[in-house]
């Protein structure tokens, strides 16, 4: 596999190579990135024959020959549809995979918060990090050969601090940028430490300014002190054309509580992972996605949800809208340890398919292994309804306004979660866009 992988993705291995002699010996990375390419050449890209990649074909992705992204300049009137209107909080942003303090605008922190670019940590102070980098993010697994990549190719990305005991009202806003310029690939990198009885709200958002093809490999990882907060948000809008896999795993101490809500409307295939760590007593951990397809796009969930303590909770809503040609996966699964009694998880993907052609693939699972438990999970796949079509057009409204205001109506429930107003405001513009025959109604998100 080895030998195959050198003959037939030589650029991987030349930009490797070229990066490790550009490290100046940082012996943390190093060793980081040595361990993942030999685990990424060890395995190669993932095929259909693995289970966890049965319904995602990415052969379209390894056909091309994606070159490490040069840094570039970007001027700020290309990302200013991207930020969040109105909100005063930090924002870090990252052009192809490396930090841009130009564009950055960080701002006065309050004690306590600590918001730096990973590859400024790792050449100053890289004992902050050494003992959590690639701590979760494991890569042993030949369906994690994506995790194994991003790791060869670790450079740069965030590292967020929040120190015990300190609120951040403001979100704060990670926005990575895709210029989409000569098929080129970034593999980003966040590091989120949430400390004890802390509070924070947390986004990433992942953009294309262009059409082009490009690959983003992104790895997230989040360590959730005992008593803390986390409100997370993952938006996705990158071009068509354009190529994203990104994981985020997670571990959550005593009494803690983490949301997200992953909204994805971009990428020719998109995958998203999470890999969820209850790992203390009393955790809770609530996972809702939200995925717009049309043509030919592939959108892949991926979810896993290790409940290991006792008197936890976990609640997962993934909802799809899918036109055209359109492909869809969702895959998730909770698994209850024998010590995890009083657990109490749900699990629900519910999926509107609008055209004959659109499709998918959902699996939900549960592993239970405690007896004292409540473990509900289901799937259910529709059209839209035909009563409620013929109800709203014998009240004057013509067949695209009544299809649009039954798919706004599916999910509205979803938006309506988002704590951020900015971000409600955006996805509903976004998805009044998506509606062909709503350029003159509007839709009210409470």
């Amino acid at each position: 596999m080895t030998s195959q992988l050198t003959e037939s993705h030589t650029a991987y291995r030349s930009a490797f190579d070229q990066l490790q002699r550009d490290s100046n010996g940082v012996n943390l990375v190093s060793k980081l990135r040595t361990r993942g390419f030999s685990r990424f050449a060890e395995a190669g890209f993932p095929t259909t024959a693995l289970e966890s990649w049965r319904f995602t074909n990415v052969k379209p992705l390894t056909r091309r020959q994606f070159v490490a992204a040069a840094p570039t300049r970007l001027d700020p009137s290309k990302i200013s549809r991207f930020e969040l209107e109105n909100v005063d909080g930090p924002k870090l942003v990252c052009v192809n995979g490396r930090y841009s303090p130009e564009l950055s605008n960080v701002g006065a922190l309050p004690a306590g918060v600590e918001l730096r670019s990973l590859a400024d940590v790792v050449a100053t102070e890289p004992e902050l990090v050494e003992s959590q980098l690639a701590q979760l993010a494991h890569f042993d697994d030949p369906s994690s050969s994506f995790t194994a990549l991003n790791t060869a190719f670790l450079q740069d990305g965030f590292v967020v601090r929040i120190l015990d005991d300190t609120i951040l009202e403001a979100p704060i806003h990670l926005l990575f940028v895709g210029t989409g310029d000569g098929d080129a690939m970034s593999h980003p990198r966040t590091l989120v430490v949430v400390g004890t009885n802390s509070q924070v709200r947390l986004v990433e958002s992942y953009v294309g300014v262009t059409d082009g093809a490009s690959l983003t490999n992104a790895v997230t990882e989040v360590f959730v002190g005992d008593g803390a907060v986390v409100d997370h948000y993952k938006l996705l809008r990158e071009s068509v054309e354009a190529f994203h896999v990104g994981s985020m795993h997670l571990r959550l101490g005593r009494s803690s509580t983490f949301s997200s809500h992953a909204i994805t409307l971009g990428g020719a295939i998109a995958r998203n992972e999470v890999i969820a760590e209850l790992q203390g007593e009393g955790g809770e951990c609530t996972l809702n996605g939200l995925y717009l397809a049309n043509q030919k796009q592939l959108i892949d969930n991926h979810t896993t949800i290790h409940h290991a303590k006792p008197h936890c909770e976990s609640h997962e809503l993934y909802k799809g809208i899918l036109d055209g040609q359109a492909r869809a996966v969702f895959n998730g699964k909770i698994i209850v340890a024998i010590d995890a009694q009083k657990t109490d998880a749900k699990q629900s993907n519910k999926t509107l398919l609008l055209s004959d052609e659109a499709q998918i693939n959902t699996k939900p699972e549960l592993e239970i292994f405690a007896d004292d438990v409540k473990c509900t999970h289901g799937a259910t796949i529709g059209q839209l309804d035909t009563e409620a079509l013929f109800y709203l057009r014998s009240r004057g409204l013509n067949l695209e306004q009544s299809r649009d205001i039954l798919i706004h109506a599916f999910a509205s429930d979803l938006i309506g979660h988002i704590a951020i107003e900015p971000i409600r405001r955006q996805l509903d513009a976004v998805l009044l866009q998506k509606l062909p025959g709503s350029e003159h109604m509007s839709f009210a998100v409470a």
